[in-house]
């Protein structure tokens, strides 16, 4: 069957070129917007994921938002009363401030700084995002962080102890991350005291309070109880809180409807493309279809061959498709663009390939399992 599918395909090798761009162009398209809209996803919920968290730290923030990019300030005071609850071990304020950089050079950017204590730094950066530098200099006065990234946007060149200034303040960069960037924005991690200094702020504010609980004890018990106790604050699983964000943030800039319209189009075009090709095709070779139905082959058997041109079809497309999205994936690397193309994505790419091209193989199944032997003679 595959080598008669085989011959078939290279009997018309113009239309079978066409077929495999047309799965190659589909493939690659969806493959791309589906692998930014998933880097986009991770830095929208970067805040939570440069945090150092585990299984048993939960968020509270002020009830009104469910975006942790979008913070307002609570009392200071909430950090000691969290910490009388039934439960809870240990509570942890953390502070964000938006304010301005300003380079020796004369750059100037748009920066959050993010600040909690030392030497436990809860929101990060994690150890596996810290390029240069060690995570306890940031415990020094007037030290900062910054991402390896964001150089080439704010074009500058990024090093230890380079001094820099914010809002008119000195400060150093002492720890350079890669990977921890932000949506939207860029953080420079820091102490609580430093990101109060910086931001102009008293002492009696936080953005949020992060609560460890004791072992054993029942999450949703506490995050219940902390909610019912203050009903101006609102308590979450850090894994929820970030889920939430990234929804909030893809229904309210309508991203998730742009990257998915983008991808309905690039398979219904592909649908088209190919299943009228492989109708065309089809028809130019429905003599010898008509030949093989006369000498006695089934009307499935003929369904199968065609259906396997699809399937070869599918296997070169892919193939080729996979590599220029890997070829991609490595050209933007290093623009600070991490497209990770795993294994369940993969497999997902190419049961959406075969979809797609014994889907539009229906076509001419469909018009060959019609024909009858007599009428090409």
């Amino acid at each position: 069957m595959l080598l008669l599918a085989w011959k078939f395909i290279k009997f018309d090798r113009s239309k079978s070129i066409g077929i495999v761009t047309a799965i190659v162009i589909s493939i690659f398209l969806i493959g791309q917007q589906l692998g930014l809209l998933g880097f986009l996803m991770g830095l929208m919920g970067n805040l939570v994921s440069n945090a150092n968290l585990g299984e048993r730290d939960i968020w509270v923030i002020e009830n009104q938002t469910e975006n942790v990019n979008v913070l307002n300030r609570i009392d200071q005071r909430y950090v000691q009363e969290l910490r009388s609850i039934n439960g809870v071990e240990q509570t942890y304020p953390i502070l964000i401030v938006n304010c301005q950089a300003s380079f020796l050079d004369g750059k100037t950017a748009g920066v959050s700084l993010v600040g909690s204590e030392a030497p436990i730094f809860i929101t990060g950066p994690r150890q596996e995002r810290i390029f240069e530098g060690r995570l306890q200099d940031l415990a020094t006065p007037e030290a900062l962080s910054a991402e390896f990234f964001n150089a080439s946007s704010w074009k500058t060149v990024l090093y230890l102890n380079k001094p820099i200034e914010v809002n008119g303040k000195s400060a150093r960069i002492k720890l350079i991350t890669k990977k921890a960037q932000a949506f939207g924005g860029d953080f420079m991690y820091t102490t609580i005291e430093n990101a109060r200094y910086y931001g102009n702020l008293d002492p009696s504010t936080v953005s949020i309070i992060s609560v460890r609980l004791k072992e054993g004890v029942n999450k949703e018990e506490v995050i219940a109880r902390i909610n019912s106790l203050y009903p101006k604050l609102r308590a979450w699983d850090v894994e929820r809180l970030r889920n939430s964000t990234v929804k909030e943030i893809l229904i309210s800039s309508n991203m998730g409807m742009s990257f998915g319209t983008l991808v309905v189009f690039a398979m219904i075009s592909g649908f088209f493309i190919i299943g009228l090709t492989l109708y065309s095709s089809a028809l130019d070779r429905i003599k010898d279809y008509g030949t093989l139905k006369a000498i006695g082959a089934k009307k499935g058997y003929v369904n199968r061959l065609i259906i396997t041109q699809a399937f070869l079809y599918a296997v070169f497309g892919f193939i080729i498709a996979m590599v220029l999205l890997l070829g991609f994936q490595q050209g933007v690397k290093n623009s600070g663009l991490f497209i990770n193309f795993s294994m369940p994505f993969v497999a997902f790419l190419f049961g959406l390939t075969l979809l797609i091209s014994i889907g539009g193989s229906l076509f001419a199944v469909r018009k060959i399992s019609k024909l009858e032997p007599a009428s090409v003679f």
